[in-house]
């Protein structure tokens, strides 16, 4: 297992402030050693009735469970997440194992 990845998907407030959001999580994830990745993107193909209005996806990656608990209590991403949840309309997170799979063609 190569670790924990905490994805939170969203769906912005009209107005909301993305840009900044994005900027402020990138650096609360640059400041803290426990977070081992940042990756976010935002939803390219725009298909309603797959996406479910989720317009942005951010995933950071942790080496256990327990940092991404520690993560979670942490003051710095505590004051984000207010920030965050008062942008966006609606929200999933899901927190999963890392599970690497990549079969390769045969000739």
């Amino acid at each position: 297992m190569a670790g924990i990845k905490h994805l939170v998907m969203a769906k912005f407030k009209e107005g909301a402030p993305v840009q900044q959001l994005i900027l402020d999580l990138k650096k609360l994830a640059s400041e803290l050693d426990i977070v081992k990745s940042f990756e976010w993107g935002e939803d390219v193909m725009k298909v309603e009735r797959y996406s479910h209005g989720f317009t942005h996806v951010f995933i950071l990656t942790f080496d256990s469970a327990e940092d991404v608990a520690e993560y979670m209590k942490h003051p710095g991403h505590v004051e984000y997440g207010k920030k965050f949840r008062a942008g966006v309309e609606k929200i999933l997170a899901v927190d999963f194992p890392d599970v690497v799979e990549k079969t390769t063609a045969t000739a």
